[in-house]
């Protein structure tokens, strides 16, 4: 029986044997032992089924979330399990990362994401300035990230060969900078600087919040 839910499954699977230019309707339907056309009673394109894929992957970040009441670390959790839940799919999270669904895990998202902030004490305008600066840093990591995974093999392994040949063989004399730190690039490069970018941004929205408290700034009101 179709659903929804089995052809955004489908296709996730499909996107991750045959990247994305093998994500087409008339795939769907050989994968899923139907005529292309029924998948239109689900989705009105191609298109809309994109904008679903993105919004699995948020659910799949929100599934085992849960709020401890301490602002800085829920927002942190939660970045970083969107960030692995976009990455386990790298191909999708290429296609989805920048693209605004308006579906109901997006939502749920957003929404958890407005409280925790307005829970916290900050302001409206502050709420979604930080809003912002943490989904999109967390999203941009994530297509970034997304894809150097969905490099052929071969492609992926020599950018992160580069750190430790010609990163590492650069004389003092003309890239100082780069001679010194060689081995420590070569270790963190390979790495995603995801974690590090939201403590970063966490840490400036901690210090601003302490600075409204000083200020005496009108408080959020409390979660309902």
């Amino acid at each position: 029986m179709l659903s929804e839910r089995l052809i955004v499954e489908t296709a996730l699977r499909l996107l991750r044997e045959h990247g994305s230019a093998g994500l087409t309707a008339r795939r769907l339907g050989l994968a899923l032992d139907c005529d292309p056309s029924a998948l239109y009673r689900y989705f009105r394109g191609m298109d809309d089924l994109t904008l679903a894929i993105g919004d699995a992957l948020i659910g799949q970040a929100l599934d085992g979330w849960h709020r401890t009441g301490h602002w800085r670390h829920d927002l942190r959790a939660l970045g970083l399990r969107i960030h692995a839940a976009y990455v386990s799919h790298p191909q999708a999270a290429v296609l989805t990362a920048s693209r605004v669904s308006g579906r109901a895990n997006e939502l749920a998202a957003d929404e958890a994401v407005l409280d925790v902030l307005r829970t916290a004490g900050f302001p409206p305008a502050d709420t979604v300035r930080v809003y912002q600066a943490f989904i999109d840093t967390t999203l941009a990591f994530a297509a970034l990230d997304a894809a150097s995974l969905a490099l052929p093999d071969a492609a992926r392994r020599a950018d992160e060969d580069m750190w430790r040949s010609t990163y590492a063989r650069l004389s003092a004399a003309t890239h100082p900078c780069i001679a010194e730190t060689a081995p420590l690039l070569a270790a963190r490069m390979v790495e995603s600087a995801c974690p590090t970018a939201l403590d970063m941004l966490l840490s400036s929205a901690e210090r601003e919040l302490a600075d409204l408290a000083v200020k005496g700034a009108e408080p959020g009101p409390p979660s309902p």
